[in-house]
């Protein structure tokens, strides 16, 4: 089972994430779930260990520095990664399903955020 807050990590990885809103254009988004989006701004750069070290079912702990962007959905498309992507779906923000990966609470917090300035964690 993936582990969340881990430590020591054994590797480094660099991700890009989105916060995807809809309303009236990432390459990642689009890879992973097929929804064409248009790039905004930076929500925050996130690398706290303390925070962003996972240890997967192999034993790897990986430290992700993670760029995270607010991105507007523009139209739907095919699933590029279904081995990745367990399904798609636009969630109000207080109605996320459950369980919640937790660093991407913090993510989303973020995005929420009255001055929307970048955040570094």
């Amino acid at each position: 089972m993936t582990r969340y807050f881990a430590s020591d990590p054994t590797d480094l990885r660099l991700s890009v994430s989105a916060v995807v809103c809809v309303q009236p254009g990432a390459r990642e988004v689009r890879e992973e779930t097929g929804w064409s989006v248009e790039v905004g701004r930076l929500v925050g750069v996130y690398s706290d260990p303390a925070r962003q070290v996972i240890e997967y079912p192999d034993q790897r702990r990986v430290q992700a520095v993670n760029l995270c962007f607010e991105a507007l959905a523009r139209e739907p498309g095919e699933l590029g990664t279904p081995g990745e992507v367990l399904g798609v779906g636009f969630f109000a923000c207080d109605a996320l399903p459950q369980p919640f990966v937790p660093i991407h609470e913090i993510r989303i917090a973020d995005w929420l955020a009255v001055d929307s300035a970048a955040r570094v964690r």
